[in-house]
């Protein structure tokens, strides 16, 4: 009997116990969920409440530049270079940036290739073709084009220069705006060329197309409606010419254009 007592005393403490462990256990779980339950109405809360976000200043955007006029020295090709445009626009060019010359010293300085050489026509990308000085039927000049021009410019002007050729209209008149001239070739008479006035011209490198309508002006100035651009053949500086047409002959000529850095 005295151990059957036992027995159920031991079972009735074995029960007390795990009885205050349940309650235990069963208090902490309602205290942590409690306690999330709070955090997710704060978290709720703080999410209602709008951020106020920085704004910054907007940056305002820079006028489009449509219009500029330069000032250049302004040189004649007449009467010694009939056939000068291309050096006497370079001579303007180069004593814009500072540059002590004269179109007779860069009429000798350039390199020049025979006008005809067998059965080969000279190429104006290699050098000034033919008489730049006084062209006859018997000993005729054309042209150089833009890399001789540019290889001579740096015999003055170093790592300044630069060949814009092949670039797009807007850089030219970007260069421009940043108060630099742009030596470039157009037509004779700022207008395109017609198909009929170019002719195939067989070169050492090959095939190219040339025509005599071409020459070589100092541009100084845009406007939407106008160019305008110191012409060697004018007597005087400012003239001015429609814009879309002269741009398209340009075009004609594969863009090329000619100027420099500031030193």
């Amino acid at each position: 009997m005295r151990f059957v007592k036992r027995i159920v005393a031991i079972l009735m403490v074995l029960i007390i116990i795990v009885c205050a462990a349940f309650m235990i256990v069963l208090f902490q779980n309602r205290d942590s969920q409690e306690g999330n339950y709070e955090q997710l109405q704060r978290e709720q809360t703080n999410d209602s409440i709008p951020m106020k976000k920085k704004t910054l200043p907007k940056r305002e955007k820079e006028p489009e530049l449509t219009e500029k006029k330069l000032s250049a020295p302004y040189v004649s090709q007449r009467p010694e270079l009939p056939n000068g445009c291309e050096v006497t626009s370079l001579t303007m060019l180069l004593q814009s940036a500072g540059v002590r010359t004269n179109k007779m010293l860069l009429a000798e300085q350039i390199k020049k290739v025979p006008f005809q050489s067998g059965k080969w026509k000279g190429n104006p990308n290699e050098g000034f073709v033919g008489n730049m000085y006084h062209g006859s039927r018997a000993n005729p000049g054309l042209a150089v084009y833009h890399g001789p021009i540019a290889d001579l410019a740096r015999r003055y002007l170093g790592g300044h220069v630069v060949d814009m050729t092949g670039r797009p209209w807007s850089a030219i008149e970007k260069q421009i705006a940043l108060g630099k001239p742009v030596w470039t070739i157009t037509s004779i008479n700022f207008q395109p060329v017609p198909a009929s006035a170019w002719q195939n011209w067989p070169t050492k490198q090959g095939m190219i197309r040339i025509t005599f309508k071409e020459h070589s002006v100092l541009l100084t100035g845009f406007d939407k409606k106008y160019v305008y651009f110191n012409d060697p053949l004018a007597g005087g500086p400012g003239s001015s010419s429609d814009k879309q047409a002269f741009i398209k002959a340009w075009h004609q000529f594969g863009n090329q254009a000619l100027s420099y850095t500031s030193q």
